[in-house]
């Protein structure tokens, strides 16, 4: 690239600049645009009930409340709550990798007719949103007998079209060569899933595992249905036990937001390059 604009012309090269200088800007912009929110919910979280509600807004707090975070961890059962959470984050990204991963090795490597049809309609479930399938959902659990079980938690959200069709997306990327060899050497289907396609798909397996980690840690709305004591509720269940009918604590929610948040932040510090390798392999970055 600094072999390209030694060779532009001077005011091809400075104009090329000038674009570069303001792409950043905007950029950093819209990166302070994104994180003013997690500015506010850190900041909000360490005021006290006075400040929380003045106005102006106060960003910096006169007085920090590092008691809010105590207070916050023992008002309710915040240890049950979380690990909860992450039993059920844990499980769902699991078994949604297993059963995507061999639905997407189906599709991209098996060959049978009527394969690019079913692939269809298995995608055009995408365009059937939550609130249709949440009550027949709902009345398969109660039938099964699964109400407030980490089964009701777990099961249904551990099947994905999404995650299906974008691990199909990177497979079909993979040399059919290596199936034909293994296959030479006595390879069933399932061995070349799990000792060909699996190991050669770390990336985009890594980009899956945050996507759905961070949707199922921040479930809201089905966990609520199918639980109904505190023993079973995640963690945004519990923290909504601090919106009352007439009063709100804002200042102990959001600093249970903040250590609920925690986990999420490190998996993304941790994974960051393999996520972003994974969508841009997969052919989910634009490109």
């Amino acid at each position: 690239m600094a072999t390209d604009l030694l060779n532009m012309p001077p005011r091809r090269r400075i104009q090329s600049r000038w674009g570069a200088v303001l792409l950043h800007i905007f950029l950093l912009l819209g990166s302070v645009v994104m994180l003013l929110p997690f500015i506010w919910m850190l900041s909000t979280s360490l005021k006290t009930p006075a400040e929380t509600f003045a106005y102006p807004p106060v960003w910096i707090p006169t007085q920090i409340a590092w008691n809010n975070y105590s207070r916050a961890v023992s008002s309710m059962p915040f240890g049950r709550f979380y690990l909860n959470s992450l039993i059920v984050t844990i499980s769902v990204t699991v078994l949604q990798i297993l059963t995507s991963s061999l639905a997407a090795f189906a599709f991209a490597r098996l060959r049978f007719p009527g394969r690019n049809l079913l692939f269809l309609l298995y995608l055009a479930t995408l365009m059937i949103p939550f609130q249709v399938t949440m009550i027949p959902n709902f009345i398969i659990v109660r039938l099964l007998g699964w109400f407030d079980t980490y089964q009701a938690l777990i099961l249904p959200p551990a099947f994905s079209a999404f995650s299906t069709f974008l691990l199909r997306q990177y497979f079909t990327g993979i040399p059919f060569d290596l199936d034909e060899a293994a296959r030479i050497d006595g390879a069933t289907s399932l061995r070349i899933w799990w000792s060909v396609i699996l190991p050669l798909s770390g990336p985009v397996l890594a980009a899956l595992a945050i996507f759905v980690s961070l949707n199922t840690w921040n479930e809201f709305l089905w966990p609520l249905i199918v639980t109904n004591s505190a023993a079973m509720r995640t963690l945004p269940v519990g923290l909504s036990t601090f919106q009352g009918q007439y009063k709100v604590e804002w200042n102990l929610l959001m600093a249970g937001s903040v250590i609920a948040m925690l986990p999420v932040l490190l998996v993304y510090i941790v994974a960051q390059r393999w996520f972003i390798r994974g969508i841009a392999l997969s052919g989910m970055g634009g490109r």
